[in-house]
């Protein structure tokens, strides 16, 4: 007996010291979820990355990797296949794709779940200033990116020219381009503006707003209202002056939400670590990115267009946060 427990202790002791002194053999205990987030020069990824840091030093049993994407129509669709655990993307998108709206979505994303809704986005035109585009309508007959083929900035190039009277075609030169592409284009005057649904100050505005004598295009009058009411997802809103560098006025423009989504299969309980972790620890959000400081607890079920994962909610209820 005494020979059995001597042998129980010593297995036992064994097993501890192979673990620690083998982190690879912990390690293994973890659970590895991804977000996939967006361009490395916008704003969903360093968010995705402050999230990460937050799960890697508060909830050791996770392991959150970030990886870069094509943004929101992307990001539903490596939902639908379950390629990403999570994503962040527009509100707009996430409904459509909830909805299978075509043709963004050949069939409906039924599992993807709202996680919390984070930060205003605000569609932004960027142009040069020597290509005398002062309006919207100035863009017709003119050298435009409108975002990669499929992403959200694309959707709204489209319902924004629509208010205005313009189609794709009215442009005189349709370029699909990522906002780093974009901001170089604009740099060397290969392009004459540029659409981008992203936080005020990201990157992909700021550089070339260095280099080039620049115009934030705006988004107002009876346009922008026709776009709120067709388009209920878009809010009136303004980017404010002296963001950019000779931009030193506040410009009237529309923003839809950029919200943080889980795929339906995803535990509830790694949905309600991570959601809990997140707003416990926002001073991480905030000081990833200047729109982190508008991400905000009470706010986090505003403009959620689809379901609830099960694991948000019970985090919300428990903050009493409601729809």
């Amino acid at each position: 007996m005494k020979k059995r427990l001597f042998v129980g202790i010593l297995i036992v002791c064994l097993m501890i010291f192979f673990t620690s002194s083998h982190p690879d053999v912990a390690h293994c205990a973890k659970k590895f979820v991804t977000i996939a987030s967006g361009w490395v020069t916008g704003v969903y990824f360093p968010l995705a990355g402050a999230i990460s840091r937050i799960v890697y030093e508060k909830v050791p049993d996770l392991k959150v990797t970030v990886e870069s994407s094509g943004a929101s129509v992307a990001n539903a669709k490596l939902i639908a296949l379950g390629d990403a655990d999570f994503a962040i993307l527009q509100n707009d998108i996430a409904f459509y794709a909830y909805k299978g709206v075509k043709p963004m979505f050949d069939k409906a994303v039924t599992n993807i779940r709202g996680v919390a809704s984070l930060y205003p986005e605000h569609c932004q035109i960027h142009a040069r200033k020597d290509s005398k585009i002062v309006s919207v309508k100035d863009l017709k007959g003119k050298r435009v990116s409108v975002g990669p083929l499929g992403s959200g900035t694309e959707q709204n190039a489209i319902q924004i020219l629509e208010v205005y009277g313009l189609k794709f075609e009215d442009l005189g030169k349709v370029e699909r381009l990522t906002a780093t592409e974009s901001a170089d284009f604009l740099k060397d005057n290969r392009i004459d503006a540029a659409f981008y649904t992203v936080g005020v100050g990201a990157s992909a505005i700021v550089d070339p707003a260095l280099m080039i004598e620049t115009v934030i295009v705006p988004i107002d009058g009876s346009q922008a209202d026709a776009l709120v009411k067709k388009y209920p997802f878009y809010a009136k809103d303004k980017v404010p002056g002296g963001i950019y560098k000779g931009v030193d006025k506040d410009v009237p423009t529309v923003a839809v939400l950029a919200i943080l989504v889980a795929k339906a299969e995803l535990e509830e309980e790694v949905v309600y670590k991570i959601t809990k972790a997140m707003y416990e620890n926002i001073k991480s959000i905030e000081t990833a990115h200047a729109k982190g400081k508008e991400v905000k607890l009470e706010k986090a079920l505003e403009g959620m267009p689809i379901p609830i994962h099960p694991g948000a909610e019970k985090f919300f209820k428990e903050k009493g946060i409601k729809k």
